[in-house]
């Protein structure tokens, strides 16, 4: 039964390691980056509706 224990705790401990590889790797700097871009758009002052 321990060894359920320890091959369920490398199992989660893996997933978890992997999540954060994915997020710091690929999803923060998307994030960042996304950012950087809505915060150099230029802005319009005065938006018209298209009908």
């Amino acid at each position: 039964m321990s060894i359920f224990g320890i091959v369920l705790f490398l199992l989660l401990g893996g997933m978890a390691f992997w999540l954060l590889v994915f997020l710091l790797g690929f999803a923060v700097p998307f994030w960042i980056t996304l950012g950087a871009f809505e915060q150099l758009r230029p802005k319009k002052v005065f938006d018209e509706e298209e009908n």
